[in-house]
């Protein structure tokens, strides 16, 4: 836990890690606040114009040891891998809680997975059980004969074909359990990579992985917990971005969370829900809050009562920061980490941490370099990769059935991220981007985050990605695939006014020298733009693929 400070300096001066030699999250989400306020509220559904519904931490405890005596009766045991593929509700709230008090592995899924990135997960990781909903069910059912290990199913919504229904399950059960005694180092949660490099991997995390997320995240929310605090994100609850960004440490604090099944991220509605609940911590992506920008007018037609914003999952750039300012009224936090090492770099507008274009300053606790291919840190203002030094309480226990990758991932004792980075004097970090998406132009090397985040700040672009097309004169050239916001036109005058908005905010090594329109672009689950669709296509229209 960060102890309240008015500047960086004596925040990291004055940290120490407190991890205890027992630490089971589930009983440190629920039962510790049962324990002590069982009506204290944390979760509220958000319904709209309807009234919602709140779940206390006494029913969430009470309910989720249901469920753990439930899916024990059904054979789940300790370390067996549980699969959770469900939007954000009160009933993957509870099921996250059973499988960690139970000593399970909690398997996040998204359901926006086509199926056979469903079947190349719940392979991989041999899922034993999984809790789903309707829509879930039907894409598991088209490849449960491919799925040997899979032996529970449990459905959210009780439909016929089902094999077993959650609210009977949970309705017949105990409602009195004993957490396994689990270790920091025990395994709790497994996350699957995004994938933008290479196949997925499964990044097993200890339960640790809880409390070495906090001083991130009370940093860039400005200390968490505050009175009054509501924490709300459109992030997925099955990215570990919704996960361990805002679902469990919120929890974990005390402090209620606002779900919502939103089935694509719409920015109007996503402002009216921040003003009916009264949200004041929120965590929300770049690619929302470019999407965001798509809203007209906000000061004057949505009020709210935020007080800190978090963003992370990639660059947010200096349009989208200083436009974000000036629309929502305060600062946006931006924070950065991966899937296998969350949260170690930050701001804090409150502390003085802040400055747009960077991703912040390591987070105390965590010791974060800029490196060479040999391991070495590299002097302040050189490029290379971001790195972070193992032993730390958030980094993963290791990828799920994978030695050699888990190897792969280090250079001594330094965690490499695949991200590349420059460290300023002041110890503030720009990223430039993945590896692969660095750009190589006339001998410069250009990250695609600031010239992505210039495009969107053209008044005609929704989206872009920026990717380096293979020149036999500059090596690569700048290639910008640009979706136009609804009702704009494209046509060739439009192209050109594009590169000269970027030659004139950026430089003229940075602009697009090609623009194309598309009509939308591959994302991730998390939001991130799949460069690599577009690395390809560009190299094929090169001729060299």
């Amino acid at each position: 836990m960060l102890q309240r400070s008015d500047n960086y300096a004596d925040l990291v001066s004055r940290f120490r890690w407190q991890i205890p030699d027992r630490f089971n999250i589930g009983v440190a989400v629920s039962d510790a606040w049962a324990r002590k306020d069982p009506n204290r509220t944390a979760l509220i559904e958000y319904r709209g114009t309807d009234a919602p519904e709140t779940l206390s931490f006494g029913a969430l405890a009470r309910r989720s040891n249901a469920l753990a005596n439930a899916l024990r009766a059904r054979g789940v045991r300790r370390g067996d891998r549980v699969a959770l593929l469900l939007p954000q509700s009160f009933e993957t709230a509870i099921a996250h809680v059973a499988i960690y008090k139970l000593g399970a592995v909690a398997l996040p899924l998204a359901l926006l997975f086509g199926v056979e990135a469903l079947e190349y997960r719940l392979q991989t990781a041999g899922v034993q059980a999984l809790i789903t909903n309707s829509a879930g069910l039907a894409k598991v059912s088209r490849i449960g004969a491919r799925l040997p290990a899979l032996e529970l199913i449990v459905s959210v919504d009780g439909q016929e074909g089902a094999p077993v229904g959650f609210e009977p399950l949970v309705a017949g059960a105990p409602v009195e359990f004993e957490a396994v005694d689990t270790t920091p180092d025990d395994p709790a949660m497994m996350i699957f990579t995004s994938g933008t490099t290479g196949p997925p991997k499964g990044a097993l995390h200890g339960h640790r992985v809880l409390l070495g997320h906090l001083p991130g995240l009370q940093m860039a929310y400005e200390f968490l917990p505050q009175d009054g605090d509501l924490m709300w994100t459109p992030a997925d609850w099955a990215w570990a971005g919704g996960l361990l960004n805002a679902l469990l440490p919120s929890l974990y604090l005390g402090i209620p969370v606002v779900c919502a099944r939103f089935e694509k991220f719409d920015p109007e509605a996503a402002l009216l829900l921040v003003e009916r609940m009264k949200v004041r911590n929120a965590f929300i992506p770049p690619t929302a809050l470019r999407m965001l920008k798509s809203v007209p007018d906000i000061p004057a037609r949505f009020s709210h009562v935020l007080r800190s914003v978090g963003s992370a999952g990639e660059s947010l750039g200096r349009e989208t920061w200083e436009w974000a300012e000036g629309a929502l009224g305060l600062p946006v936090n931006e924070f950065y980490g991966q899937t296998e090492c969350n949260a170690v770099i930050a701001s804090s507008a409150i502390i003085g941490v802040s400055r747009p274009g960077t991703i912040g300053r390591a987070v105390p606790g965590h010791t974060v370099a800029i490196i060479d291919p040999q391991g070495r840190p590299m002097p302040a203002g050189e490029p290379g990769q971001i790195a972070v030094l193992r032993p730390d309480p958030v980094m993963f226990l290791e990828y799920w059935d994978s030695p050699e990758a888990t190897a792969k991932k280090f250079i001594g004792d330094w965690m490499t991220t695949g991200d590349q980075g420059i460290m300023d004097g002041d110890g503030y970090i720009q990223f430039f981007g993945r590896d692969d998406d660095v750009i190589t132009s006339a001998g410069y090397r250009i990250g695609p985050g600031e010239i992505e985040d210039c495009l969107v700040g053209h008044p005609s672009v929704a989206l872009a990605a920026a990717v380096g097309k293979p020149d036999p004169l500059r090596t690569e050239i700048v290639k910008a695939y640009v979706v136009l916001k609804d009702g704009v036109e494209p046509n060739e005058a439009l192209k050109g006014e594009i590169g000269a908005f970027v030659r004139e905010r950026l430089s003229a090594h940075e602009y697009p020298r090609e623009v194309e329109f598309v009509d939308s672009m591959p994302l991730t689950t998390t939001g991130k733009v799949i460069r690599r669709i577009f690395r390809d296509r560009a190299r094929r229209e090169a001729g060299l693929a």
